[in-house]
C-alpha cells in the first residue's frame, strides 16, 4: 500500500489530507471513506466520528491506533464498496478519490506530517570509505562495532517537488540519497529477530547537507548541527512493509538535471534495519512516527563523486517501487 499526504485546492479540501494511492493510480482519502460510511449510516457527528476513527495525521493514527494497517485496509475496503455501487461524493459533492491521470489540482507533501525524533545512521561502507579516503584517514574500527547515527531536527522536512533551502550561511550545498523507514509500533531493547515488526514503511529521503559548514563541525568532534538541519526533503510516498518479504533490496539513483550522478542497492549496507532498530531501541523506546534514515547509499552525494548541485538544478532521487522524489534547488538567502 503506498501512503501519501496531499492537499486539494478546491472548496472542500484544503488541508493536507492522509491519502492512499492504489494500483490504478487512484487517490483515496481515507478520512472521507469513513465520512461517507457514517453519513449514509445517519449519523449527524459523522465527522467527529470519522476524525476519531481515521484522522487525516498519520502521525496520530501511527501513535494512538493499536493496528494503523488494519485500518488504512478498512478504509481501502469501504472505498472499493463505494466504487461497485458507483458512489465517490459525500452528500456535499466533496469527493472521496480522486483519479491522477487526470487530476492537476493535487499537491504531494511529505508524507509523514509530524516526526517524533529523527535519526540518520552511516550505514552504507562505500560512502563511509569515500569519506575517510578523502580526508586521507582510515575508516575508524568502531563504526564496524556499532551502527552510528545522529539525531536530526524533525522541522524542516519538506516533499516533493517543493523548494530545497539554500541557507544564507553556506556556500557548498549537496543532496543525499537515502532509504528511509517509518516506526509504526513503539519499542524499547528490541531484539534483531523482532525489529522489522516495528516497522510501518519505506520511503526516500534526501538528507540535504551543507558541507563547509559540516566540515567544521565535525572538526571539532561535534555535529552535525547546521550542516544538516535547516532542510531534509522525504517522499514522495510511504511504502508500507507487507509490500516487501524481509528487508528490502532495491535500487536507487540520482538524476541531476536529467544526468545520472549515483546508482547503488539499498540492500548493500553493512548494517541491516533489523540492526540499526535494535541498536537504536537499548535502554530507550522508538516510537511510533519516528523516521530512521540508512545514510547515504554509495555513490549517492556530490562529495563522493566530487560534483555539486547549483541552485536552479532539479534532483530527481529514485527507488524502485516507491517511486521519484523530485525537487529543485532554491537560491541562496541573503
Amino acid at each position: 500500500m503506498k501512503i501519501c499526504s496531499f492537499s486539494y485546492q478546491n472548496p472542500f479540501i484544503t488541508q493536507k489530507r492522509l491519502g492512499i494511492i492504489t494500483p490504478e493510480n487512484t487517490l483515496i482519502d481515507a478520512n472521507l471513506c469513513w465520512q461517507l460510511d457514517y453519513q449514509r449510516e445517519g449519523f449527524a457527528n459523522y465527522q467527529e466520528r470519522s476524525n476519531y476513527r481515521m484522522p487525516s495525521s498519520l502521525n496520530t493514527l501511527l501513535r494512538l491506533n493499536d493496528n494503523p494497517m488494519e485500518a488504512l485496509e478498512e478504509a481501502y475496503g469501504l472505498f472499493l464498496f463505494f466504487q461497485k455501487v458507483g458512489i465517490n461524493e459525500l452528500a456535499d459533492g466533496t469527493p472521496i478519490s480522486f483519479d491522477l491521470n487526470n487530476e492537476t489540482n493535487i499537491r504531494f507533501h511529505s508524507p509523514l506530517d509530524k516526526i517524533e525524533t529523527y535519526r540518520d545512521f552511516y550505514a552504507h561502507e562505500k560512502h563511509v570509505k569515500k569519506g575517510f579516503d578523502k580526508r586521507k584517514e582510515p575508516v575508524p574500527e568502531a563504526w564496524y562495532e556499532i551502527p552510528a547515527y545522529y539525531k536530526g531536527a524533525t522541522e524542516g522536512f519538506i516533499g516533493p517537488e517543493e523548494e530545497i533551502l539554500w541557507p544564507s550561511y553556506t556556500n557548498v550545498l549537496d543532496f543525499e540519497l537515502e532509504m528511509a523507514i517509518v516506526i509504526g509500533k513503539d519499542g524499547m531493547n528490541i531484539k534483531e529477530e523482532d525489529a522489522l515488526d516495528h516497522v510501518f514503511g519505506y520511503t526516500i529521503l534526501n538528507d540535504i547537507s551543507a558541507r563547509d559548514i559540516q566540515k567544521k563541525e565535525m572538526s571539532i568532534r561535534l555535529g552535525p548541527a547546521k550542516g544538516k538541519d535547516f532542510c531534509s526533503v522525504l517522499g514522495p510516498v510511504i511504502v508500507t512493509a507487507d509490500e516487501f518479504e524481509g528487508e528490502p533490496d532495491l535500487l536507487m539513483t540520482a538524476t541531476v538535471n536529467g544526468e545520472e550522478w549515483s546508482r547503488g542497492q539499498s540492500g548493500d549496507s553493512h548494517y541491516s534495519w533489523a540492526q540499526m532498530i535494535a541498536h537504536a531501541s537499548r535502554e530507550e523506546f522508538i516510537v511510533a512516527g519516528d523516521l530512521m534514515g540508512s545514510g547515504t547509499v554509495g555513490t549517492g552525494c556530490g562529495l563522493e563523486l566530487d560534483r555539486w548541485i547549483q541552485s536552479g538544478d532539479e534532483i530527481d532521487l529514485y527507488i524502485e517501487q516507491i517511486g521519484h522524489l523530485k525537487n529543485k534547488v532554491g537560491k541562496k538567502r541573503q
